[in-house]
């Protein structure tokens, strides 16, 4: 008895720890994008906005110069944000300066997979975010959502392809989204296809799901639903009071991208709030949230329905913050990882699925999934390989990129935790600008399927 009741302790002193932590980090991110936004006012009102227009003109010269280039878009993760929330702060840390042609779209930071991909075509084609009949009706959402009165690439079409780089669940989404065009998922779109996209690169992509999903709360059992106590229902219920307060000035500069369920005390009321808290509506009661697609499980029903095509070129940066010491597998340092995730790279280092539960696929062991950047297992981000293997290269230096075939997934491991490139560029040091930079000049010099304008400098032998 006493034993249970330590064990209790012990889980709901981590609980604590975690949910504190996590706070303080997004309290921290929140607060920097005030900051700069107030600071921002404050010398437009000192200095007039002559600076201000001047940083505009320069950034339209720049995508004038890059119209005839293919956009490359960079796909955000997790409580991820695109251009236009949190004031001036960039999620990319600012790599998206790097190119003339570079997109940022924002979409909903914790729905799924599926939702994200959807809203991810009309941002680019424009139009109504249209989710689908059958699924709305299924998840018991609006069929349609927020309005593009013009694309932020109309003409994307064969012809006029996209490179996209999507860092951790940002990646699963592109590969959603190139499935839906092969599979003309869009009404009124019936010429889409595959070859829409030239190339995906993945930044500490989700591909395979992650033994992180557990430990916040996801039940290893099915992947589906949530333990009773754990930091992912203190996540869902904090959710739930936001949108339902629905204050315009958080939800400008913040939306977790439930607008489609209508989460809004104006519409659902106080009856309404308490029968999602229950867990009797909405998206944690429908599933519809991102949380069980990154679940093993839940990666392997949406890998089972996407392919890897033979005309895109497709790349992965793996990370991780573990290393083997006298045959056990620990943290690879202290002050390398980010305080949010370090107690995280030590338990998912440690992971053992639960003896009394299916195990997630056949020839599971734990130890694959033992090395970790703090949030995705390095197994889950080299490249698809469950229910079955997609080919792949493993690489250790970039120039073994070249030369490019189409159709197999490139994948390098790299030294760095989950957020080591995004957010805070200062972390990851030159190691930012030579991913960046590599990832960049491929899109623009080696992945394409016709010669490319510009840049003018490009030769080949």
């Amino acid at each position: 008895m006493m034993g249970k009741w330590w064990v209790l302790s012990l889980q709901l002193a981590e609980l604590f720890v975690s949910s504190m932590v996590h706070i303080a980090y997004g309290f921290y991110i929140f607060s920097t994008a005030v900051a700069g936004d107030l600071s921002l006012t404050l010398s437009d009102w000192l200095f007039g906005p002559n600076l201000t227009d001047f940083y505009k003109r320069e950034e339209s010269t720049g995508s004038s110069r890059g119209r005839d280039l293919p956009p490359i878009v960079l796909v955000h993760g997790i409580f991820g944000f695109g251009n236009g929330r949190l004031g001036g702060l960039s999620y990319f840390a600012g790599a998206e300066k790097k190119d003339d042609r570079v997109l940022v779209p924002d979409l909903g930071s914790l729905t799924s997979i599926y939702d994200r991909a959807r809203e991810l075509f009309y941002y680019l084609k424009g139009g109504q975010v249209d989710y689908g009949e059958e699924h709305s009706k299924a998840c018991g959402h609006s069929q349609f959502g927020r309005i593009y009165e013009i694309g932020h690439y109309p003409e994307w079409d064969e012809d006029h392809p996209i490179h996209f780089v999507g860092h951790s669940a940002g990646a699963q989404v592109a590969r959603v989204l190139q499935q839906m065009l092969a599979d003309k998922a869009f009404k009124g779109y019936e010429n889409t296809s595959e070859n829409w996209v030239i190339s995906i690169t993945s930044l500490s992509g989700a591909f395979n799901g992650t033994t992180r999903t557990y430990l916040d709360g996801m039940q290893p059992e099915d992947g589906k639903s949530l333990k009773p106590i754990c930091l992912l229902q203190l996540c869902r219920i904090g959710v739930l009071l936001y949108d339902w307060f629905d204050i315009p000035m958080l939800k400008y500069y913040y939306n977790f991208g439930f607008d489609h369920f209508d989460l809004s005390w104006r519409r659902i009321g106080i009856q309404g709030l308490f029968r999602c808290l229950m867990g009797k509506a909405g998206p944690f009661a429908s599933g519809d949230w991102i949380l069980p697609d990154l679940t093993i499980q839940g990666s392997i029903r949406l890998n089972s329905h996407i392919h890897t095509f033979p005309d895109t070129y497709y790349f992965s940066y793996a990370t991780k913050r573990t290393r083997k010491f006298m045959g056990t597998i620990i943290p690879s340092g202290i002050f390398g990882i980010h305080p949010m995730l370090f107690l995280r790279v030590l338990q998912m280092s440690q992971w053992r699925h639960p003896l009394d539960a299916t195990p997630p696929y056949k020839g599971y062991r734990d130890e694959d999934w033992w090395e970790n950047d703090g949030a995705l297992n390095t197994i889950s981000m080299t490249h698809p390989r469950f229910p079955v293997e997609h080919p792949s290269q493993f690489v250790t230096h970039d120039s073994e990129f070249h030369p490019l075939q189409s159709g197999i997934w490139y994948y390098k491991i790299v030294e760095g935790d989950h957020i080591q490139f995004i957010i805070n560029r200062e972390r990851a040091g030159v190691e930012f600008d030579l991913i960046y930079d590599s990832i960049f000049e491929r899109c623009r010099k080696h992945a394409f399927r016709k010669n490319p304008t510009l840049p003018n400098t490009v030769h080949h032998n």
